[in-house]
């Protein structure tokens, strides 16, 4: 599968890259997001739903797991799953229910709900640099490619 990877200087240059990121992703994927604490997820996530147009703000779902956007052009779910003490509560509140061809699903920390979420189309890996953030994508699926593919 293949791999793009581009640097973004400041929050602005991420929610930019955001808004590039949703014109790719307009069909709908599922997309991992992995970075540290603080790596911009939830900016880019604002970017991605801007993108998509969305005009309110954009908050992190950390206590409520997901916040649903539903889009004139596709509904958006953005989870956070950083405070998922199981990854079983995911059954609970109907993850499936969510995933379907035609949705955009953005997951941060993805990693919390391992065994119960589907897998991804595309993981975005954001990492410090000096002055910025290098996102790295990785393609895992023909979607994914394409995504990729739109962004070359």
């Amino acid at each position: 599968m293949s791999e793009w990877s581009t640097t973004v200087m400041g929050e602005d240059a991420m929610v930019a890259f955001g808004k590039t990121l949703a014109a790719a992703c307009g069909q709908g994927a599922v997309v991992f997001l992995e970075g540290n604490l603080g790596m911009g997820k939830t900016t880019l996530c604002r970017g991605v739903l801007q993108g998509l147009g969305h005009q309110g703000p954009v908050k992190s779902p950390t206590y409520t797991l997901v916040e649903p956007y539903e889009l004139a052009s596709i509904n958006a779910y953005h989870f956070d799953l950083y405070r998922l003490g199981d990854p079983e509560e995911l059954e609970y509140m109907g993850i499936r229910d969510y995933f379907s061809e035609a949705s955009l699903c953005l997951v941060e920390w993805p990693d919390k709900g391992a065994g119960m979420l589907p897998a991804a189309d595309l993981t975005v890996s954001i990492t410090a640099i000096e002055g910025g953030r290098h996102i790295t994508l990785h393609a895992a699926s023909v979607k994914g490619n394409a995504i990729i593919k739109c962004l070359n």
